[in-house]
């Protein structure tokens, strides 16, 4: 039996799967993170965007609302995207958060994970937002119309 050689194939080296991840002061878009996450290899996209509403839990209506974030947000947003990356099998990610001054239908958030699969694509971009917001150093103050208002954190 002959012996076959191996040719090496660059494309299958390992890969870093986060394609983009911000926390920025500028206008989001959902196509920018949309495309970042396109691979041949995956069969499904999960995508999440998340706005500005008029209201929070059923209080008076949010007139105003601004995100800051901690100078380590984006370490921290890496560190959350690399767990996720590591627990599924991720082609591609991508996460953007906004800061500042934000108005009602404003883009806050916009997520994408792109997976072999459409199930691992909407679990894995589950656990990527859920996890963001629970552990990236990004607070939300909110002012409501009866003139209260609050801060929300991460």
């Amino acid at each position: 039996m002959a012996h076959m050689a191996r040719t090496y194939d660059k494309a299958q080296e390992p890969r870093d799967p986060i394609r983009l991840l911000a926390v920025r002061d500028t206008p989001l878009s959902v196509d920018e993170v949309f495309r970042a996450v396109g691979d041949d290899a995956a069969g499904g996209t999960a995508l999440f965007v998340g706005t500005v509403r008029d209201h929070d839990g059923g209080t008076a209506d949010v007139t105003r609302l601004s995100y800051s974030a901690h100078p380590s947000a984006e370490a921290e947003l890496r560190r959350v995207a690399e767990k996720v990356a590591a627990d599924f099998p991720v082609r591609a990610m991508a996460a953007v958060h906004r800061v500042g001054d934000l108005r009602v239908g404003d883009l806050a958030v916009v997520v994408a994970v792109s997976c072999p699969h459409r199930g691992e694509a909407f679990t894995a971009c589950r656990r990527l937002i859920d996890d963001l917001k629970r552990e990236v150093p990004i607070w939300k103050h909110q002012t409501f119309a009866n003139g209260t208002e609050e801060w929300v954190g991460a």
